[in-house]
């Protein structure tokens, strides 16, 4: 959302422009984003060309702007992007290759879970999620886990909030979730059951960093009719565990 006009200097109203891009507006006409951005046409003329002169953003043939590859390149520079993305690849492939379905690596971003990395085969049952997106984190298997691991109070204030529901089975009771993320923590991994479509079903586990601290989750999403989740457990626990000794985690032995 735009910010109050008193309150914006000249980098407020840039990072107002960019903002007027999301997943369900990935291209934007100037007046769109003008609008979008709380912003009077000539203002948001002259940012957008700012802003395209310096690639990150770009004019389609239909006359739309949309997010360009400079802001991709600089978004990569990201440690939780293209350095977690490098080390977790090997081990995704491999999950992929044992279940031909949705493989995920996400982070927690706030109170939401954003996907860094998807493999998907024409095969594997239909997600909504891909590179970039963001989902509330009691909604899906990742979400789960990176809620689960996060500080009490990042608990406690997403509790307090309210719990979107997407299907009859999204859970949206706070002492429930509780229960859940307790769970997860016990057992080492998350199941989502059905909870952002009625089709899927998530089993995820946790990616930890050098000195343990959760920084990542990685799941599989399979069909819900029909899915083995013992199966899938210790699949997805392997591929965390891999993925956390890429980073240089090193388990205390038991």
């Amino acid at each position: 959302m735009p910010r109050p006009p008193a309150a914006r200097s000249a980098a407020d109203r840039l990072l107002d422009v960019l903002g007027s891009f999301e997943q369900a507006h990935p291209a934007l006409t100037l007046a769109q984003i003008a609008r979008r951005a709380g912003l009077p046409l000539s203002t948001a003329h002259r940012l957008v060309g700012a802003l395209a002169g310096w690639g990150a953003l770009e004019r389609a043939e239909d006359g739309r702007y949309q997010v360009g590859l400079r802001l991709w390149e600089v978004a990569a520079l990201a440690p939780r992007g293209v350095g977690l993305r490098q080390a977790a690849m090997p081990f995704l492939e491999d999950l992929y290759e044992t279940t031909h379905q949705n493989v995920h690596l996400a982070v927690r971003d706030g109170l939401e879970v954003v996907y860094t990395e998807r493999i998907s085969g024409r095969s594997a049952v239909g997600v909504h999620s891909r590179v970039g997106a963001r989902w509330p984190l009691h909604a899906t298997g990742v979400g789960l886990v990176l809620l689960a691991h996060a500080d009490t109070a990042v608990q406690d204030r997403y509790c307090a909030a309210e719990l979107v529901a997407f299907t009859p089975y999204t859970v949206t009771d706070p002492a429930r979730l509780r229960r859940m993320l307790a769970e997860v923590r016990r057992g080492g991994c998350a199941v989502s059951d059905r909870q952002i479509t009625e089709d899927a079903l998530s089993v995820a586990a946790p990616v930890r960093g050098p000195h343990g601290e959760v920084v990542a989750a990685v799941s599989v999403v399979v069909p819900a009719a029909g899915a083995r989740t013992p199966a899938l457990v210790p699949a997805v626990r392997v591929a965390g565990r891999g993925i956390s000794r890429a980073l240089g985690w090193q388990p205390v032995p038991r």
